[in-house]
């Protein structure tokens, strides 16, 4: 995708705000050279090449700090436009100034957020599945996020949507050639090798969209609920794994009224954390306190169902037995965890149940590495390329549905257009159709500076 030059040139700060050793402020567009030459003094600088600079206030002509500048000339630049990066000294007042400095220049106006990358699309420097994968860098919080952005943005994704792309292409082009040779001498496999060739990218889409949703899941993070009756210990298993008070604790059933979530690293993987509210439905009207917590209970329930994995809370202290309500939720995303082991008051089956003290913090590494292998499992092969949005999700099932149609058109001209709407659905993915609709939404949780 290409675009006319923008007019306005763009500043902003892409380090976090506040005291370090260095802060980075950016600029693009085609007035960044000349304001780098106005604040800095020099009558040139050599891209790509770092210079040393004393800053000034190009009114009050005031020294505004002493920093390295580094010219991108274009189209060699993030954007592709005229880019310059100032490294100057991270603190409050040097980077105040310099942006207020920046924004007395004519021309000259704060970015808004992902704005950089959003040109960086816009002047084709990377397709749209690379600028997303930009923002899952900034964002990744573990080592598989991270391997999963870098491939992103190396363009691997990229590269195996525009693949099938190009395969429908090539698909329509022997349609088309059906239909505008009709009365022509053509070979008798001409339509047949196409729909070969679709029947075969059908499945590839197919098993594709068939991955458990691990890209996703690995991306947001894999969602665990901790499970089970008033005072098992739920909420002191929460503030334990999390190693810092989330959840209130106390021992008056039904303290827990919602649903609390924390982020955790396990082994790589990322994973939200969600305490619910015990589980006591049978004891519950709907009046007063009461039914708050029975919506609390019910809440629960939702999360238990649309956990990944669930962490069953037993209290060891009493019989196994009698906690149905817990037990009646046992299935095969299911961890059996009996806390108060050190209070147990009857022989626990250690094969089934993971015993722990969260109170005092007793064999949680095992309950942690527990979690680690059934997240891992669900992950699957995480180096494989793996659908990341839900977005990229509806675009290829609406490209799936075409080629179905496609496949059992009465007509030749059905078929065909049924392959130029797959083809459309796949652009909408990388961005090499019309999506100016979709910028808005990709690029509105960017950071300011990205």
């Amino acid at each position: 995708m290409s675009k006319t030059p923008h007019a306005d040139t763009i500043f902003a700060l892409s380090t976090p705000y506040g005291m370090s050793g260095v802060a980075i402020i950016r600029l693009s567009g085609s007035g960044a050279y000349s304001t780098a030459l106005e604040i800095s003094g020099k009558s040139s600088l050599v891209t790509r090449k770092a210079t040393l600079c004393k800053l000034v206030d190009p009114v009050s002509r005031e020294t505004l700090d002493h920093a390295v500048v580094v010219y991108f000339k274009n189209p060699e630049s993030y954007t592709g436009e005229d880019c310059v990066e100032i490294h100057c000294h991270g603190s409050v007042a040097v980077i105040e100034a310099l942006l207020e400095a920046l924004a007395k220049i004519k021309g000259l106006r704060l970015a808004e957020p992902g704005e950089f990358t959003r040109r960086a699309f816009e002047n084709g420097k990377m397709d749209l599945t690379e600028a997303e994968a930009v923002a899952d860098l900034i964002h990744a919080q573990t080592q598989l996020q991270k391997d999963q952005a870098l491939s992103q943005l190396e363009g691997n994704l990229g590269r195996l949507y525009q693949g099938w792309a190009d395969r429908l292409r090539h698909a329509l082009a022997y349609v088309e050639a059906a239909i505008d040779f009709a009365d022509e001498e053509l070979p008798d496999n001409v339509l047949s090798s196409a729909k070969d060739d679709l029947v075969i990218l059908k499945d590839d889409i197919a098993n594709h969209l068939n991955d458990n949703r691990r890209g996703e899941m690995l991306r947001d993070g894999v969602r665990v609920a901790v499970i089970g009756a008033p005072n098992a210990g739920k909420s002191t298993l929460m503030n334990a794994l999390m190693r810092r008070d989330v959840a209130l604790v106390s021992n008056i059933p039904g303290t827990t009224r919602d649903v609390l979530e924390g982020h955790l690293n396990i082994g790589g993987v990322p994973v939200i954390l969600s305490d619910t509210a015990g589980l006591r439905p049978e004891q519950l009207t709907d009046e007063g306190q009461d039914g708050i917590e029975k919506e609390g209970i019910a809440r629960a329930l939702k999360v238990a169902q649309a956990a990944n994995i669930k962490i069953l809370v037993f209290d060891a202290s009493q019989e196994i037995v009698t906690q149905q309500n817990t037990l009646q939720l046992v299935d095969e995303r299911s961890i059996l965890v009996a806390n108060k082991w050190d209070e147990k008051a009857a022989d626990i089956d250690e094969d089934v149940y993971i015993p722990i003290s969260a109170k005092n913090e007793e064999n949680l590494g095992g309950l942690l590495k527990e979690i680690e292998r059934r997240a891992k499992e669900i992950l699957g092969k995480t180096g494989s390329l793996s659908l990341t949005r839900k977005r990229h999700r509806i675009a290829l099932e609406e490209s799936l549905e075409a080629l179905g149609r496609a496949l059992v058109a009465p007509q030749i001209d059905l078929m065909s257009e049924d392959i130029r709407l797959a083809i459309r659905a796949i652009g909408n993915i990388t961005g090499r159709v019309d999506v100016e609709n979709l910028l808005d939404v990709i690029f509105q949780d960017f950071c300011i500076g990205k």
